[in-house]
């Protein structure tokens, strides 16, 4: 006697993709939770935690924020005009999306290279006072070993979601996606809108308190 054996590829609206994406997004936040906690909790027990805006340059990230909440705007843009049928307006935001990551990414490199190198030559050069050298490195105190530990674990989140874009991005330019099937694309978006909010909970955290 033959056996078959069928494969669900639904949950409701929900595809198995969705819900393994889901799935790992749930397991991401808890990691992320337990940085930011740790974060916050030698934050407080810290006597000598740098007031903010001392070291780190608050409105150059704000507008680094600004700007990764703008490409979350432009990855809903782009999925729905994939949802229309506007395969040409889906790759244009498609497109802005992953620009947007990889500003996103040079700016914290920039800063990355600031504290590293001790250079204040650029003009968005950033607050260097109270640092030994003009330099902060991840062996300089509790405080670097946070900061780096924190704003990389998010930038290789940032890294991860444009090479995953621009894979359905080239996929999309082949005509693999449309109006009627664009499932991998909402969960490329899920991952996406994952990694914009984490990043204010980032900031909040390292670059406001």
């Amino acid at each position: 006697m033959e056996h078959t054996i069928t494969m669900n590829k639904s949950f409701g609206d929900a595809t198995t993709g969705k819900l393994g994406m889901w799935l790992f997004l749930v397991m991401d936040a808890l990691t992320f939770g337990a940085i930011l906690l740790g974060a916050a909790a030698l934050r407080y027990a810290s006597e000598s935690w740098p007031e903010a805006g001392t070291i780190l340059n608050i409105p150059l990230t704000a507008a680094n924020t600004f700007l990764l909440i703008c490409t979350s705007f432009t990855m809903v843009m782009s999925l729905q005009a994939l949802r229309e049928g506007k395969e040409k307006r889906f790759i244009k935001f498609l497109q802005l999306t992953i620009i947007g990551g990889l500003v996103f990414l040079f700016i914290q490199i920039f800063e990355y290279y600031h504290f590293v190198s001790g250079s204040s030559e650029l003009g968005l050069a950033l607050s260097t006072n109270g640092l030994n050298g003009n330099q902060l490195l991840p062996s300089t105190d509790i405080y670097g070993a946070v900061f780096y530990t924190t704003t990389t674990f998010h930038g290789l989140h940032v890294l991860s979601g444009v090479i995953y874009l621009s894979v359905i991005m080239f996929q999309g330019m082949k005509g693999t996606y449309s109006a009627a099937n664009y499932d991998r694309v909402e969960i490329a978006a899920l991952f996406w809108h994952f990694v914009d909010l984490i990043w204010i909970l980032v900031f909040t955290i390292i670059y406001l308190l």
